[in-house]
This record gives C-alpha cells, structure tokens and sequence, in this order.
C-alpha cells in the first residue's frame, strides 16, 4: 500500500468498537486504508519480556471475527486488513505506529478495573508510538468549565507560546481542513505571576494581567501565521487562557471533534518519551477524542 494506513486497535470490548468506528471515518477522510490490528495478551504467568511479539492467524481470532461481521456490508469501507498480533499489548500496539499514519485506541480495554479513566495500553501507545495517537473516551464524560460556544464542527488544539511543535500545529490544521471545521487554538499563560525572590530582593514590579494576554496573543498569531497561509480555509479563533492549561483544554472538548495535544520532546537529563502533565490530564477527562501528536523532531 502506498499510502500509511489508519491503524484501529480492537479487543472486543466497546470502547474498541467506538475507536474502530472512529478509524475507519478518519481513514475515509484520508483516503487510506484501514488496518485492524488485534494484540492477544499472554498468559499472566507469561514473561512478555523474554517473548517475542508475533503474527497469529486472524481467520482464527473471535476479535477480528466479531470486526469483521461489524464493518460487513458497509458500501463506504475503505480498504481493509486485518492483523492479529500476540504479546504484551503495551509494547506490541506502540509498534504499530512506526507503519502508520494514524493509531486509534479506545481509552479502555477489556482488562483492568472498569472505574479507571485511561488503560494503561492507551498511555502506553500515546507515549511511544511514533505516529499520532488518538484515543477515544467512552461517552458521558462530564466536563466542568466553559467551553468557547459556536455553531459548527470544532478542533481544538493546546499552543504552548513558549515552545510551539511544529507537529502538533501542522496536524490540528490538517484535521480542521478535512473536517470542514474551525480550530480554536488555546493558548494559555501563567497567572498570576508568582516571581521567585532571594531574600533581600526587591519585589518585581506589578505586571498587568492585560500585558501579559496581550503578549501572549502577539506571540500566537505569530506562530500560527504560517498555518493560517497554508490552510486558508480553516477558520481560527486564537484562545489566550491566564491559568490553567488542561483546564482550558478539557473544558473546550465539550462537544469538540477532536482536541489535539503535543508529547514532551526528550531531554538530555530525561531520555525517555514523556507525555507532560497537561496531555495526560486532557486523556483523562475530555469528553472528546484526543490526539496525542509526537514532536516534529526526530528524537521525538
């Protein structure tokens, strides 16, 4: 296949059918091909880290089986394979991202305790997996705050002026384009200020609440004025937000299409992949589908 596949994560469970559901409209979207990948655990008494992950039969899997009887018939299925998979899904599924273009996960499987917001594979794959990530909540999450009203289809996506991701910017405006949708972007600054002083030094001077937003506007226009060039159709409402990132956020996923965050770059004292405390709040309680997006570089 030329073009990456959407890849969709299933167990059987709805949560998975929801994400599947979800899959194949963002594979329509794309024109790409729809990949429906089943990751059989091992056994509990198994040590996944001694066994390699490999290929089962998927004629052979009830998963795939019940998938397949789910998405029969449908004239508007894109292109479909399906892949079962045996090991420890935590590490098999972020695996799955490397020949992908898109990876969807419900936020919980079959496993683990049902009063749990997000499963463990679900973090797992936000973190590791190469490509972006889209994890869809069960519904009736309720979100407190107020979300920025307005008639239409909306995608919302967290700016850090302070350090904007190219990746991040570049797939909130895409996926806005090929929904036909506006893009709030939110973009949130500290207040109030809280300066660190040693003793014996003169307390700052009182900085205006409408300066600091008005910077942080200045900053986001700025930033996103390459991608309001490249994509002249999608419509932008620039957020500022004083406070409280995840807040803004997750208050904005009522009845959004799609909120998108960025994932920590490595650091040089921190090696390993990092989500942040923001993208991790948003995964657990928006209402909406969340798109964790890798950074631009490839350290990723």
């Amino acid at each position: 296949m030329s073009t990456l596949p959407v890849v969709a994560a299933v167990d059987g469970s709805d949560d998975s059918l929801r994400a599947l559901e979800w899959a194949a409209d963002a594979a329509r979207r794309r024109a790409a091909p729809l990949r429906v990948a089943h990751v059989r655990q091992y056994a509990h008494w198994a040590q996944p880290e001694v066994l390699a992950a490999g290929p089962a039969d998927p004629q052979d899997d009830p998963v795939l089986t019940q998938v397949r009887t789910h998405l029969e018939g449908r004239a508007d299925q894109p292109d479909t394979e399906y892949v079962g998979l045996e090991g420890a899904a935590g590490a098999v599924l972020p695996e799955l991202g490397a020949t992908a273009q898109l990876l969807v996960l419900g936020s919980r499987g079959r496993g683990g305790f049902a009063s749990l917001l997000l499963g463990s594979n679900s973090i797992a794959a936000a973190r590791d997996s190469e490509c972006p990530v889209v994890v869809v909540p069960r519904p009736g999450r309720e979100v407190h705050g107020e979300a920025p009203g307005g008639p239409g289809p909306r995608v919302v996506v967290g700016l850090k002026v302070d350090g904007p991701d190219e990746a991040t910017l570049e797939f909130a405006f895409a996926e806005a384009a090929r929904r036909g949708a506006r893009l709030q972007a939110v973009a949130a600054y500290p207040w109030p200020a809280q300066p660190w002083m040693m003793p014996g030094e003169m307390p700052p001077p009182i900085v205006d609440q409408d300066v600091i937003e008005d910077e942080t506007r200045v900053l986001a226009d700025g930033f996103l004025a390459p991608y309001r060039e490249r994509h002249p159709d999608v419509p932008i409402q620039l957020i500022p937000a004083a406070g409280d990132a995840a807040g803004y956020l997750v208050a904005a996923s009522r009845d959004a299409d799609l909120v998108v965050v960025g994932r920590h770059r490595r650091r040089l004292l921190s090696p390993v992949r990092m989500m942040g405390s923001v993208t991790h709040a948003v995964l657990l309680h928006a209402a909406s589908p969340v798109a964790v997006v890798p950074p631009a570089s490839s350290a990723g």
